[in-house]
């Protein structure tokens, strides 16, 4: 496999660090409000990477962190905590804000097939971790304590900015206007590690510490609760581009600091969903949930197929009408595959081999799920049984995650009975598309099949073949595709 690495700014082979396991690291959400669906883009895209790995033969560890603790309204260490904001805005205490959230995050994840981390650990699980670290940092002159609170001093090291060749706007997104200057640091690019008691005195969590009274800064939190279930190396770290500067780079420069060694290889960054007025946020416009995609009649798979249907290291725009034309395509590729009838025929070795090698390769290059997805058109193409196509089907949906052959298995289900009820005949094509020509001479078959004149239904079978096109009985219809 071969990833991009925003560390190294170039497409590496993927290594891991430990032959029998890959270990990865997801940024979390902060639970003081729902996900937007631009957040979303980000954990449906590490869902395929982590489900690809697992496919491929890795077997893979996965951690997120629910950050229901320390993370500010500004990325500067200024302003007030999100998870306070959130219990002053619904009149409810910080925990029970980070339940519910933390649920509803979830629950999205849920109705998007994004698989539930193999460990998922809130931030107010591991003070004791940050403690420790913070600790260290001090002993080793890498964090000094100024005006109440322990900060990281990024002057002791040779290389600070790690993740350089993004946009600048991506970069800021994390250095809001109407922000005060910190005049405790000795850096403007120091960072803090722990807050105490002599800042932010309505803090609703809090925690006895070396330092005094307090509670962590967000940075802390990920290099904390990694360590604590992965161990000092890690093989993949993931998030938002928006994660990249400050978040990230604080991350690696404790971590490193920390431990005196090299942290993670490979760092994954999502790019942003943008709307027409760019990119999305929770402050701007119309708050798109899953929930409001799903009161305006769009399944939430369209969406996760909307968003593999691009690279995850392109910016993609929202609107509308492409989430229409991704249902609508969606609609249609689970049309195909409903029509697909397993009759129990021996699976096609060589076919399966054949594309199944061409969907590994899309997704090891770098997951390119556009062209994995074009991987199923493929399959739904071939010339193999339909035994075959259903089992490659359900192989790729593994990891794309549109739940296919389910859904496919429902459309299948209704159709028989629709046709049942009304005593119909049923004549689809294995594309979706229509030919009245060729409907029609289908329904003149089967007008022979029921005068029970098999000569003349056969003879139109064959007319059909010879003209390129192959029937194949189905209950209560016929299929037909073009060969």
């Amino acid at each position: 496999m071969k990833i991009y690495n925003s560390a190294s700014r170039k497409i590496e082979e993927f290594v891991p660090n430990h032959p029998d396991i890959v270990k990865m690291y997801t940024c979390g959400p902060t639970v003081y409000h729902f996900a937007h669906i631009g957040n979303l883009r980000s954990y449906i895209m590490e869902d395929v990477l982590e489900k690809y790995l697992r496919f491929a033969g890795y077997n893979v560890k996965r951690v997120m962190n629910i950050t229901d603790v320390g993370h500010l309204t500004s990325d500067a260490d200024e302003g007030e905590d999100k998870m306070l904001k959130g219990a002053r805005r619904e009149h409810k205490s910080v925990m029970e804000i980070a339940k519910f959230y933390t649920d509803a995050f979830f629950s999205d994840c849920a109705r998007l097939n994004i698989k539930t981390p193999d460990v998922v650990e809130p931030a107010t699980n591991c003070i004791d971790d940050y403690i420790r670290i913070i600790s260290r940092l001090m002993d080793t002159g890498y964090a000094y304590f100024a005006g109440g609170n322990v900060y990281f001093d990024t002057s002791k090291l040779e290389h600070y900015y790690i993740f350089n060749d993004f946009n600048e706007e991506d970069l800021a997104v994390g250095v809001r206007e109407g922000v005060d200057e910190d005049l405790n640091k000795r850096n403007k690019n120091d960072f803090v590690l722990w807050f105490t008691k002599s800042k932010f005195e309505d803090q609703a969590l809090k925690w006895d510490s070396p330092w005094g009274t307090g509670y962590p800064g967000w940075h802390i939190e990920c290099s904390g609760i990694s360590m604590k279930h992965l161990g000092e190396d890690l093989d993949i770290h993931c998030g938002g581009i928006d994660n990249a500067f400050p978040h990230h780079t604080n991350e690696i420069a404790q971590s490193e600091s920390y431990l005196g060694h090299k942290w993670c290889n490979y760092w994954m960054h999502v790019l942003h969903l943008n709307t027409t007025d760019g990119k999305m946020s929770k402050s701007k416009g119309e708050f798109l949930t899953v929930s409001l995609l799903e009161d305006k009649g769009y399944d939430p798979l369209s969406y996760r197929l909307f968003c593999l249907q691009s690279h995850y290291r392109k910016s993609l725009v929202f609107n509308w009408e492409n989430l229409d034309n991704a249902q609508k395509t969606y609609e249609k590729l689970i049309g195909r595959i409903a029509a697909l009838s397993p009759k129990g025929e021996p699976i096609d070795e060589e076919n399966t081999k054949k594309l199944r090698e061409r969907f590994d390769s899309a997704l090891a290059n770098d997951l390119n799920t556009s062209l994995a997805v074009t991987s199923l058109y493929d399959v739904l193409k071939a010339n193999a049984n339909d035994d075959t196509k259903l089992k490659l089907i359900a192989d790729f949906d593994s990891v794309l995650g549109l739940d296919l052959i389910r859904k496919a298995e429902v459309k299948r289900e209704l159709l028989k009975k629709q046709a049942a009820a009304a005593g119909e005949f049923t004549v689809i094509s294995e594309d979706g598309s229509s030919d009245p020509a060729v409907e029609a001479k289908i329904l003149e078959r089967q007008e022979a099949k029921k005068a029970k004149d098999y000569a003349r239904a056969d003879a139109i079978r064959e007319e059909l073949k010879v003209s390129g096109i192959e029937v194949t009985d189905i209950p209560h219809g016929a299929r037909w595709k073009r060969i």
